[in-house]
């Protein structure tokens, strides 16, 4: 089984920064390099949407509305994936998803809030 734990969430404002990092355990622990990685996000009334994705092989694709503003990278000593976030806007308001894949098979973390208001 593969457990996953988000933080670094919080409230910021408009034009700030956060870094999100998620911690992988269980039966994954051994093979971290081997999944690919991901963040998700879900605001309010909206589907949940990849905002960022980090192959096994290093390899980063982000979506249109973050790139140049977000990135993505991972510690494979630390199974540890992060998320920096820059010049944040009140658009990126949602909560925040870490995700593992491996052979079509994800698995998901609990969350954690990102809020961006004045």
């Amino acid at each position: 089984q593969v457990q996953l734990v988000e933080s670094g969430g919080g409230l910021v404002q408009p034009g700030g920064s956060l870094r999100l990092s998620c911690v992988a355990s269980g039966t994954m622990f051994n093979f971290y390099s081997l999944y690919n990685m991901g963040w998700y996000r879900q605001a309010p009334g909206k589907q949940r949407e990849l905002v960022a994705r980090i192959s096994s092989s290093g390899d980063t694709n982000y979506l249109d509305s973050v790139k140049g503003r977000f990135t993505i990278s991972r510690d494979n000593a630390k199974n540890t994936v992060y998320l920096q976030m820059n010049s944040l806007k009140p658009e990126d308001t949602a909560v925040y998803y870490c995700n593992a894949e491996r052979f079509s098979i994800s698995s998901w973390g609990q969350g954690t809030q990102v809020t961006v208001s004045s």
